[in-house]
């Protein structure tokens, strides 16, 4: 069984550092206007974290390369404004009120590396979700309380994805057929989520064992009745 370290904070930042930088220059379209609340400045980067924002922010430069929204109350990412942002390669969306999200949202982001969407109200992932997103490298989709479904093809077009975690949220289930569409995989995290213990479980448990790279915390899972059984993953 292969086993391949975990990708360490620095490593990731080097990535994402690489990816920001490669070809990138101050462009007037930066400079023109930066949203209320936020902070834009002439490495491409817009900051509006923490400003108690319940509208995804308007103007925003067409050229900005790192957007971060965490720590708002915004409840929907529009798609018209959003897409604009072609060049976008890192998106913080952490700690808002989003409660869905669909293939439109992201349909002109084929740039975008890094997306967070850990800490909002999310129910449910649809089919190609996330399929626009070609060179998506790290997706991090935690604490969604309401979070119990992913659709199997949610990630079947997202071929560079290195590391996903959906932990802690409400999933019972994952078709393993959502995984094995992610070559590059190398880290997952699936913990404290309420997993029935199941054929379809059971199956994604061989998978990952099977697969070996590196697994983050471990799978606990529950009968029909809601009491803990064991962990039948050991890794």
């Amino acid at each position: 069984m292969r086993v391949l370290p975990e990708p360490s904070a620095q490593s990731l930042r080097l990535v994402f550092l690489f990816v920001f930088v490669m070809d990138v220059a101050p462009s007037p379209a930066l400079t023109a206007g930066c949203p209320d609340r936020c902070v834009c400045d002439d490495q491409l980067v817009v900051q509006c974290a923490g400003q108690q924002l319940s509208d995804f922010p308007v103007d925003l430069p067409l050229a900005t390369r790192q957007l971060i929204i965490s720590n708002n109350r915004i409840g929907d990412l529009p798609a018209l404004q959003l897409n604009y942002l072609s060049d976008l390669v890192y998106l913080d969306c952490s700690n808002n009120s989003l409660t869905e999200i669909s293939e439109s949202t992201f349909g002109n982001l084929r740039k975008l590396a890094y997306l967070d969407l850990s800490f909002n109200s999310l129910a449910q992932i649809e089919d190609r979700t996330f399929g626009p997103l070609a060179s998506l490298v790290m997706l991090r989709m935690t604490d969604n309380p309401g979070l119990s479904e992913i659709h199997p093809d949610a990630f079947a077009e997202n071929a560079a994805l290195q590391v996903l975690d959906v932990s802690r949220n409400n999933l019972t289930a994952l078709n393993i057929s959502s995984l094995i569409a992610l070559p590059a995989l190398r880290s997952l995290g699936l913990s404290g989520n309420p997993w029935r213990c199941d054929c379809d479980t059971e199956d994604l448990c061989l998978w990952v064992q099977i697969e070996g790279f590196k697994f983050q915390g471990e799978m606990r899972f529950f009968n029909r009745t809601g009491n803990f059984l064991s962990s039948i993953c050991v890794f």
